[in-house]
């Protein structure tokens, strides 16, 4: 599994009975897992004394519960400042299991030998976007909804990335990707999290399982001749690392070369010792 261990803003405390503790900079939050099926003992007086705790229902969603919680507060990692906020289903904002991934291709950018273009679809706050950015590439951040791309923006600022080569668009990724095809345009790497079910901005309906390997194929025609990697994330269920390798190697390693690897990513928990799986990524590096 590859680990989001490098954090020293962020922490898993503990786990039990479909709950984590965790600690976002200074503020102790409680938020459902359904990976967590397992009791602890929770002897972490954090589990008292939360900042925030996400109550789900059994109807569905679930609704805070606040205390002494301040409406947003920032967390950092290495030179990237990101803007939180808790907002419905229970997300802030960040997805810092996606660090692991964040220094993985920041090495790449920056052994690269050459300037590298990136395209970030379904880019949410743009955590990638700005670690992408931060090692020097060029980055083309996408996704469809305005209020997240005017928050990805406010992060880049926190960050002092708000000079850097980022083109921000609120717009349908498919629907982005098929016109970068008719103008010729090119991308050294791409990075996608695509979420299981979705609506663009004009209505476009993306259901995951009938969607993704159709729009993998989709992009492989706005790759460079020689790319540099792509990167594909998943928090569905069905989605596993091998199923995310085989669909890499059909749509893309067959067309260009290179070579895959896909695997779980998680969080480690301080309390067990354990690492907490958060989804599952494929890793797409070109020869």
């Amino acid at each position: 599994m590859w680990t989001a261990d490098k954090w020293t803003d962020y922490e898993v405390l503990d786990t039990s009975d479909g709950e984590k503790l965790e600690r976002w900079g200074d503020y102790l939050l409680i938020r459902p897992d359904p990976q967590v099926i397992w009791t602890g003992d929770r002897k972490d007086k954090g589990w008292k004394h939360p900042n925030g705790h996400y109550h789900r229902s059994n109807k569905g969603g679930g609704e805070w519960e606040f205390f002494d919680l301040p409406d947003q507060w920032t967390v950092s990692y290495g030179d990237l400042t990101f803007n939180l906020k808790p907002f419905s289903f229970k997300h802030t904002g960040l997805f810092p299991e996606q660090a692991v991934n964040w220094d993985w291709f920041s090495d790449l950018i920056k052994n690269a030998g050459h300037p590298v273009k990136v395209l970030n679809l379904f880019a949410y706050t743009g955590g990638a976007t700005l670690a992408a950015a931060a090692a020097g590439a060029h980055v083309t951040h996408v996704d469809a909804s305005k209020g997240m791309v005017t928050w990805a923006k406010e992060n880049a600022r926190s960050s002092g990335l708000e000079e850097a080569p980022i083109r921000w668009l609120v717009d349908d990724c498919v629907k982005f990707v098929e016109r970068e095809i008719r103008r010729g345009n090119k991308y050294d790497a791409i990075i996608m999290d695509p979420p299981s079910y979705g609506r663009g901005p004009g209505g476009e309906v993306w259901k995951i399982e009938s969607s993704i390997f159709p729009f993998i194929n989709l992009c492989t025609q706005v790759l460079a001749e020689k790319p540099l990697f792509m990167l594909i994330n998943s928090y569905t269920t069905g989605l596993q690392p091998a199923v995310l390798s085989y669909m890499i190697n059909m749509a893309v390693v067959k067309r260009f070369g290179g070579h895959v690897e896909s695997d779980e990513i998680g969080l480690p928990v301080t309390a067990s010792g354990l690492i907490l799986p958060c989804g599952a990524s494929g890793r797409y590096v070109g020869d």
